[in-house]
């Protein structure tokens, strides 16, 4: 929440995200998804509410893969965050690039999850709820709440869950079992799109003494 987006309406493009070629390359694909992260708290300079933070962001790589239905760009961003007493958090995130959606075009196929870990929640990801959470993000992609422009100019089957909004849920299911855990690193990744047609289950399997969650 220390550095949201503040582009101007007319910076913003037909997805609702601010026009590429600025600090995003100008990658051609026009749909983008968040495809996973790497955070580092360094527990010895914690943040607290009252510091004054800055941010480096710098762009790592760009890579192109192809995967099954096409050409993949993967752009790694690294960002480091520090406090007067210098670094505090490091992260990586990955967004892919892919091409547009064409007629067609199958359905990602659903992938049911596990039943049987430790720690699990229920979670009905609504309308509603991916409203509040792009609003919290002020992130205007229409994939989150544009029914419409998410199943006709994408071509998915229903609006997408966020990534970060899945990798906070498990943190927060951490929490909830283990709210004395202390956090050092998190890593997360999307290997599909989530979509808002069903209710999805969080969960998370702890170590015996919850040194370590998967």
């Amino acid at each position: 929440m220390y550095f949201l987006p503040q582009p101007h309406q007319s910076e913003i493009g037909p997805d609702g995200h601010a026009r590429r070629g600025g600090f995003l390359p100008p990658v051609p694909q026009p749909r983008r998804m968040w495809a996973g992260g790497r955070l580092n708290w360094l527990l010895d300079n914690p943040l607290r509410v009252v510091n004054a933070v800055r941010r480096i962001s710098r762009i790592g790589s760009v890579t192109h893969k192809t995967g099954r239905r096409g050409d993949l760009l993967f752009v790694l961003v690294k960002q480091e965050v520090h406090n007067e007493k210098g670094l505090a958090i490091t992260e990586e995130h990955d967004i892919v690039y892919r091409a547009a959606a064409q007629p067609g075009d199958p359905a990602p196929p659903s992938l049911p999850a596990e039943k049987d870990a430790t720690w699990q929640g229920k979670i009905v990801p609504d309308d509603v709820l991916l409203f509040r959470y792009s609003a919290l993000a002020f992130n205007g992609h229409r994939i989150h709440y544009d029914r419409q422009y998410v199943t006709e100019a994408e071509g998915y089957p229903g609006l997408i869950v966020h990534g970060p909004l899945i990798a906070t849920l498990l943190v927060d299911l951490l929490r909830r079992h283990a709210p004395d855990a202390v956090i050092k690193r998190f890593d997360f990744k999307a290997l599909r799109p989530t979509v808002d047609l069903q209710p999805m289950r969080i969960e998370r399997q702890p170590s015996a003494d919850v040194k370590s969650v998967r």
